[in-house]
């Protein structure tokens, strides 16, 4: 066999490797029935990856189906996970265009959660893929969960409840965050599932429904920087915008005045500044729960880490707050 020939037939059989390797998306497994081997957290060893279904410390991948639609989410049990003690649970909530596992790596909320011994569950938004540039219908943002109306709140609803079935959680310390989309989200859940949720902590995020109507006095810590240009600290229209819906946020102040005022709190906070980072804390809510507000000065669209964690202070903020 001569060297052309030899060429040839090296061609062809990488023509056909190439072929099998773009197998139709219908004969991949879906993340909803295969455990996909990415880490949550580096602390996490790949081979603690558990099937859905099977409940044992590690990071499992789980589906549900709401209102017709499959929604999948990331779970993560601690080790100090025994199957009978009742944990906390938080769920954390990715930006628009993220999805479960950004949310993990941006939050850090894993090696928080091994630490505190407390469940994470980071849900998945929708979009045209099932995978990336997800969004939720966070009131007046964001992208395909608004265009298509979909109804997060009743697939975080139903998160809790699935969960709360299948696992022993202190139904009493239940909590909610996320950034940017997810903030606004995570607001959004504070108006709507106070029966459920003890505490939210919206980062960078803002108050974009039209009404809000919590059925309890809910804990909020809110996180935001005064640089933000997606979701501007004094509200308005975004310098920086991706999302092609036209809107308006409200501003920090309008966000965080709202639960304040719900909650019954003392209007004029305490105020703490180092450096460039200021608490605001509200004093006197009812029923026991609190509002505080940390402003990173300078500060842009980012969940703060380093030397001010986020993670850590809304992690403290919890504990002390379950829902009475």
């Amino acid at each position: 066999m001569n060297r052309f020939s030899i060429l040839a037939l090296l061609v062809a059989v990488l023509s056909v490797a190439c072929v099998l390797s773009r197998r139709p998306a219908a004969l991949e497994p879906t993340l909803a029935t295969a455990p996909t081997a990415i880490r949550l957290s580096a602390t996490v060893p790949a081979e603690s990856l558990t099937p859905a279904g099977i409940l044992a410390p590690g990071d499992s991948r789980e589906s549900l189906e709401v209102d017709g639609r499959l929604r999948t989410y990331w779970l993560h049990l601690p080790p100090a996970f025994d199957g009978t003690t009742p944990l906390p649970l938080v769920i954390v909530l990715h930006g628009g265009g993220g999805n479960g596992l950004r949310a993990a790596q941006m939050s850090g909320m894993t090696a928080k959660a091994d630490e505190a011994g407390f469940l994470v569950a980071y849900p998945d938004g929708t979009g045209q893929s099932a995978e990336i540039l997800l969004t939720w219908n966070g009131g007046s943002c964001c992208g395909y969960a608004l265009d298509h109306q979909v109804d997060d709140v009743a697939f975080i609803r139903t998160l809790i409840d699935d969960l709360s079935a299948r696992l022993p959680i202190d139904d009493r310390r239940v909590y909610a965050t996320g950034m940017s989309n997810g903030g606004m989200m995570t607001y959004r859940l504070g108006c709507e599932l106070a029966d459920r949720i003890a505490a939210i902590a919206p980062v960078a995020g803002a108050l974009n429904v039209e009404s809000c109507s919590p059925a309890e006095p809910m804990s909020v810590v809110a996180f935001h920087g005064t640089a933000d240009q997606h979701v501007l600290y004094e509200g308005g229209a975004p310098i920086v915008q991706v999302d092609p819906h036209p809107r308006v946020d409200t501003s920090v102040a309008e966000s965080v005045g709202f639960w304040v005022e719900h909650d019954g709190c003392r209007p004029i906070p305490t105020r703490e500044q180092t450096g460039s980072l200021i608490h605001n804390t509200y004093r006197d809510c009812a029923a026991g729960v609190g509002v505080e507000l940390y402003t990173i000065v300078g500060g842009g669209h980012a969940w703060p880490s380093g030397e001010f964690s986020a993670t850590d202070v809304m992690w403290e903020f919890f504990a002390a707050h379950p829902r009475r």
